[in-house]
């Protein structure tokens, strides 16, 4: 993922107010691995059920906010993230809504997704099992699920964005 600066973040938003996203806390951009992240995803440490994604569409940053559901699934199950595809307990999987961009968003209307709880998918994607005779090589593994993982992301704010 290229970096991202404050400002980038700031402009990409698409389906906040401007006020929303003058409030909008940042992580810290300087301790990004950017060479290890499909997207750059965080939660609000003063709104805990409000969370922010943003990733690179060609050349341009396209970014979302979303909101995660007050209530959580069972205790004592598994959960798959939508956006990783990866097996977790259901307390680290969470239903995030996004407000669909423009006026649709205003009217109510959103997208929902189960993601990772701490928006952390490109970290996650990275845990690979050890290397076997019979299994690709584990940069491949990562690869492949890199891949898969960023035309989700795509798919996902494309979803945002598109008109109802």
């Amino acid at each position: 993922m290229k970096p991202l600066s404050e400002t980038d973040i700031r402009s990409s938003i698409v389906n906040a107010t401007r006020g929303e996203i003058e409030r909008m806390p940042l992580p810290g951009l300087h301790e990004v691995l950017w060479d290890e992240r499909e997207y750059l995803g965080w939660r609000d440490p003063r709104a805990p059920l409000r969370g922010y994604l943003v990733h690179w569409v060609d050349d341009q940053p396209v970014g979302v906010m979303l909101r995660a559901s007050g209530a959580s699934m069972r205790p004592g199950i598994s959960a798959m993230c939508s956006l990783c595809h990866t097996p977790q307990p259901s307390d680290q999987v969470a239903l995030f809504a996004a407000a669909k961009a423009g006026q649709a968003g205003r009217d109510g209307n959103t997208v929902g997704m189960y993601i990772c709880a701490d928006l952390a998918c490109s970290l996650i994607i990275r845990i690979v099992p050890p290397k076997m005779p019979m299994q690709p090589e584990p940069s491949e593994i990562v690869a492949r699920r890199a891949e898969g993982l960023m035309g989700r992301v795509q798919s996902f704010t494309a979803d945002i964005m598109k008109a109802v």
